[in-house]
């Protein structure tokens, strides 16, 4: 079995929350339509959202504080880490309850491929795989991009075998962030940050393949996105495979979509200035300190499952 685990930010940090539950919906549109039903989908949050969950779904409840006192997603790495991290820590200790053979860590805003479970549930004992080449998206565009070396960009990226997170025994779903951060300790920030995780489970023995297809749709330029990556220049317009492979409906008219593709949008320059490599922290979190600390032993988290 496969387990997809997917985090919701806190409500606070959001633009606009009720987008955040409409990006969901899709994201599990493209999760639920895989052509194996070998999968569980397990979705973390502090507000369960307003629409039914599809089948196989579950919602675990928490109630972390927000981590950072910056309204809106743009909240710095560190606090992105930390809240996205504790979060899939409480889907990876839900996921016990289904005994998976592997897991993958979906942003909730993204799509994956519907045979990506087929393809993992027939190759059991392989350690893990990562998505080497995957779609960018643009709603807003229409548009869409092959991306290599996919998982430098995506949080969607990585399947890794459930058994090599050693989940810590003592730790539940009501554990509280700071249990899940000791009881992880400096393996918290290298496996659950997709930035590092792949290297990290190379240099820790385990022999991770590429997928050999593009297995996930990085969606961009959402508003609601906790980084500025964008669909810059020109681009392919919306194509079936979209729909047929990760259930993505097109946003356009076709002639709307060529124009957004090839004309004055796609001429847009791309002005970030990529950070050099000798520049990037070793790690995010050591010097953070989330806000409102005494709140982290006011935690509680229930799991519930669709009807």
């Amino acid at each position: 079995m496969l387990a997809f685990i997917t985090t919701l930010r806190h409500p606070h940090n959001s633009a606009d929350y009720g987008h955040v539950e409409s990006l969901l919906q899709d994201t599990l549109a493209s999760l639920v339509q895989q052509s194996s039903d070998d999968y569980i989908v397990i979705v973390v949050g502090n507000r369960r959202p307003a629409f039914r969950l599809p089948e196989r779904c579950v919602f675990v409840e928490v109630d972390f504080p927000p981590p950072s006192t910056r309204h809106g997603p743009r909240t710095g790495p560190a606090a992105v880490i930390w809240d996205k991290g504790t979060k899939t820590a409480i889907g990876l200790i839900a996921a016990r309850e289904f005994a998976p053979d592997y897991v993958m860590a979906v942003d909730a805003d993204d799509f994956v491929h519907r045979d990506v479970a087929a393809f993992v549930n027939a190759r059991p004992g392989r350690d893990g795989w990562w998505v080497e080449q995957g779609w960018m998206y643009s709603r807003r565009r229409n548009a869409c991009r092959l991306q290599r070396k996919f998982h430098h960009q995506c949080g969607t990226s990585l399947i890794v075998r459930y058994d090599a997170f050693d989940v810590p025994p003592d730790l539940t779903i009501s554990s509280t962030q700071r249990e899940i951060f000791e009881a992880f300790g400096e393996r918290f920030e290298h496996i659950l940050e997709h930035g590092w995780a792949l290297a990290w489970w190379q240099n820790h023995g385990l022999v991770m393949e590429p997928l050999p297809f593009a297995a996930a749709v990085y969606h961009v330029g959402h508003g609601e996105n906790h980084c500025d990556n964008g669909l810059f220049g020109f681009a392919r317009p919306y194509h079936a495979r979209l729909h047929d492979d990760f259930a993505i409906n097109p946003s356009r008219t076709p002639r709307s979509t060529l124009w957004a593709s090839y004309g004055l949008p796609a001429l847009r320059p791309d002005l970030r200035l990529p950070r050099p490599a000798f520049l990037q922290p070793k790690s995010y979190l050591a010097n953070y300190s989330p806000p409102d600390r005494a709140e982290f032993g006011a935690t509680a988290s229930k799991l519930t499952r669709t009807q």
